[in-house]
């Protein structure tokens, strides 16, 4: 049964390509009829609107029985002997229009009526409404401006063929409206990210994505080479040091909006390269990055959507200041009744790993390591409201100032919101010494086969020895923020092109 199934698909298949071929043909032979007449559409190189069918529909009144210039892709066509309705859709609306051979005259009519669903066209003529009130353009003019000669497939409507959706996002956005209104959403939150960063008085920068050391986070680089000088180079995992270089500098306020690059595996949270915001301030520490981040992401909800109650994946979630801070060691005692800090040693926490059924790397198998493991196995998921992560194992956080009375953690936080994290924070470490000493470390782990482990950046710690004052500084990732704030499942929902393995 299987087997037939696959092969009555296989079939339909087919049919579906014959048919394909057959409309594209058919196409391509009208082009060759207007070229023939010295009407090829593919020559007009500009065509000049006058308004938007967004502007006409929400401003009649302003528009009524006055002509407009409009343009956009037909998405509808009802031919009816000497008058025709069709509808057109452009930049952020479709409209009506009321087509007669009254109007066109006979060989301008017989024209529009061999245009395709797909075909741009531009319209001029009066607005008025039909006799359902459906507000229209009286068409006077009609002007193929570009011959489809691909039909938009049937299959894209509904939810269907997520894959082709997402590699074809350019007919994804012509039939999905709902996709464009994301994507709108996502430039929304975007100017509105940095308007609430220049108002608290923090530089926009740009630093380089090519970079001669990989490091900035743990994770595993993507590996380029540049020929002129014969050197090998990483897309940048983040543009954290060099942030903090400017911070050295004296720029006590800077932020970067930018593209990081890690070569790791894509799921509905990943994509190889993704967008993320860092900001360094100096003078301040962990403790105002959650002052920031709270702020920051409940103006930008408030700003852009009218409220800070949300609902993400069935969960309602308030993102109003006042979130909720709670150190690892005692989230993870809260979940699982498991106390790290009576547990002192490596191979105490080893024992306790074994016990509860926690997996770790045997390269990363030291009391900090595994505490992290723990988080990430039976507390990460439960984390559905607003939640500050702080006080990370110092093993785990190789740029980031020690804790006074307790040496083995640092200062560092990570946000966590319906169960996923959307942001990392330190008081950067700024002993030069002591930061020296973690980046030798980073490399005895890469050499024992820690892919994610950096490298060592020894201009970066020439800066430390310039001097950094004490620094708070934190990254967000933008793209699982808009996933939140769009109620988006998946990270290539928010992304126009993101990452795909080409079929051929």
């Amino acid at each position: 049964m299987r087997f037939r199934m696959q092969e009555n698909n296989n079939q339909n298949n087919e049919v579906e390509e014959l048919d394909l071929n057959h409309l594209m043909q058919i196409r391509r032979e009208k082009l060759k009829e207007l070229q023939a007449e010295g009407k090829n559409p593919f020559e007009i190189t500009k065509f000049n609107r006058t308004n938007t069918a967004g502007e006409i529909k929400s401003n009649y009144e302003q528009f009524e029985q006055k002509d407009v210039t409009i343009a956009g892709r037909i998405i509808a066509k009802r031919i009816m002997g000497k008058a025709s309705f069709c509808t057109i859709q452009d930049c952020d609306e479709k409209i009506q229009s009321y087509v007669s051979i009254n109007d066109l005259g006979e060989e301008s009519y017989k024209a529009f009526k061999t245009y395709d669903i797909g075909d741009i066209i531009g319209i001029t003529g009066f607005v008025f409404k039909t006799r359902t009130e459906e507000i229209s353009v009286h068409a006077k003019e009609v002007t193929l401006l570009t011959k489809s000669l691909r039909p938009l497939p049937e299959k894209f409507h509904g939810l269907k063929d997520m894959d082709l959706r997402y590699r074809q996002r350019y007919v994804d956005l012509i039939v999905n409206p709902e996709v464009k209104e994301t994507f709108i959403l996502r430039s929304k939150i975007l100017k509105e990210i940095r308007n609430f960063m220049d108002e608290k008085g923090y530089m926009e920068v740009e630093t380089p994505m090519l970079t001669t050391v990989a490091t900035g986070d743990a994770a595993r680089p993507f590996i380029t080479h540049h020929n002129t000088l014969d050197l090998q180079m990483y897309l940048r995992i983040a543009p954290e040091l060099n942030l903090k270089r400017l911070i050295v500098g004296g720029i006590d306020k800077v932020f970067e909006i930018g593209k990081n690059f890690r070569n790791e595996g894509m799921d509905i949270k990943h994509n190889p390269e993704f967008t993320c915001m860092e900001f360094y301030s100096a003078y301040e520490d962990y403790h105002d990055m959650m002052n920031m981040a709270e702020n920051l992401i409940s103006t930008v909800a408030k700003n852009v959507l009218g409220t800070t109650t949300i609902n993400y994946e069935g969960n309602e979630i308030e993102l109003a200041p006042g979130w909720k801070k709670i150190t690892m060691i005692d989230s993870i005692k809260e979940v699982t009744g498991v106390d790290f800090n009576t547990i002192k040693t490596d191979e105490e926490a080893q024992v306790i790993a074994k016990e509860k059924g926690v997996e770790y790397e045997e390269i990363k198998n030291t009391r900090g390591h595994i505490i992290n493991e723990f988080f990430e196995t039976f507390v990460e998921e439960t984390l559905i409201q607003p939640t500050f992560i702080m006080d990370y194992p110092v093993e785990i956080s190789p740029l980031t100032k020690r804790k006074k009375d307790q040496p083995e953690l640092v200062e560092r936080f990570e946000l966590f919101i319906g169960g996923r994290e959307y942001g990392n924070a330190y008081s950067e470490l700024n002993d030069p010494i002591d930061q020296y000493e973690r980046f030798l470390k980073q490399v005895e782990a890469k050499e024992k086969g820690d892919e994610e482990a950096g490298g060592m950046d020894e201009d970066f710690v020439t800066a430390l020895e310039i001097g950094l004052p004490p620094t708070g500084g934190m990254g967000i990732g933008l793209d699982r923020l808009i996933m939140l704030l769009t109620n988006s499942s998946s990270i290539r929902d928010v992304l126009f092109f993101p990452t795909m393995k080409p079929l051929n």
